[in-house]
């Protein structure tokens, strides 16, 4: 059986290549894709959404959502994704319309549709998920778990200890964290070595469908910023994550104590994560503290396959 699924995200390149996988793999059902402002600006983020999804191929509700943080300043990535979002890429303009709900109300709509079995993966900043819980107190009742990508318990990307999602809205993560739902995250200490090599990409473009070509193109470009920081490969961090849920052999979690700093002059958005139980506080997270990169390769590699010209 499926698992029926809505990926809350702010597309973005390695978002975009994760919706890919999503819709690909045969053990997940895409109910619904809600869109948050982060990488780029929710307008930009929604509309990729529905680009993404018809080039593909498949027609599924893109619900627009929180065009910023619950209390701070939106803050964006285009120096990664481009004014666009999509780098240099460029999609059709979409056909379809957005879904005629927002994201709260579609989360609350779908977890209730499914009975207790959906599953979140989010993507982005956790701004729609915190909405959806202080809208809807009832659905904690109604989901079955949240994977996020976001968070690390070493060394952050957008501050030398934060997360870019986490950063971007930390009381969202922090109502997220505690809210009583079962949450795994898969934070950076993970997906930094979720990595593609141009060795990769070489096999991927002989693929030669639509979707490898969109992964070859939107990759390609990253690896000068990489090498720059002396990275072994471009990170996949949005892929990482959604294969973990495809497959959850991959990652190697422990249940631990998880706090979200959103006073601190200088660790804004660090997650704060009690390895060794010295603030007595019960464990709130599922802890992604390895992944089997060969594995989420292979995965990748097979998923991306699976497309016809």
């Amino acid at each position: 059986m499926k698992k029926p699924v809505i990926i809350d995200c702010d597309p973005g390149i390695d978002d975009a290549i994760a919706l890919f996988l999503a819709f690909a793999s045969e053990n997940l059902d895409v109910k619904a894709i809600t869109t948050v402002a982060g990488n780029v600006i929710l307008e930009k983020t929604s509309k990729n959404a529905l680009k993404i999804s018809e080039y593909a191929g498949y027609n599924v509700k893109v619900a627009r959502g929180a065009s910023k943080p619950l209390m701070r300043e939106l803050i964006t990535a285009e120096f990664i994704h481009g004014e666009s979002g999509l780098g240099s890429i460029t999609l059709l303009e979409p056909v379809r319309a957005f879904y005629h709900k927002n994201a709260y109300d579609t989360i609350y709509e779908e977890a209730t549709s499914c009975e207790g079995k959906l599953h979140i993966i989010a993507l982005g900043p956790l701004t729609n998920i915190a909405i959806t819980l202080l809208k809807y107190p009832d659905i904690k009742e109604k989901i079955n778990h949240i994977t996020v990508m976001g968070g690390s318990t070493e060394l952050g990307n957008s501050t030398p200890v934060a997360e870019f999602n986490i950063y971007v809205d930390p009381e969202a993560a922090k109502i997220v964290f505690n809210s009583g739902i079962p949450v795994t995250m898969v934070g950076l200490n993970v997906t930094n070595t979720a990595y593609i090599t141009t060795e990769d990409l070489e096999e991927i473009s002989t693929y030669k469908n639509k979707i490898s070509d969109f992964v070859v193109k939107s990759l390609l470009p990253l690896f000068k910023f990489f090498e720059k920081i002396d990275f072994p490969g471009v990170p996949l961090h949005d892929p990482a994550v959604v294969a973990s849920v495809i497959d959850e052999n991959i990652l190697e979690t422990k249940f631990l104590r998880v706090d979200v700093e959103t006073k601190g002059e200088f660790t804004r958005g660090k997650t704060v994560i009690d390895v060794y139980g010295v603030t007595n506080k019960a464990p709130n997270v599922n802890v992604a503290l390895k992944m089997n990169r060969e594995r989420f390769i292979a995965l990748f590699k097979e998923l991306v396959k699976r497309y016809e010209i």
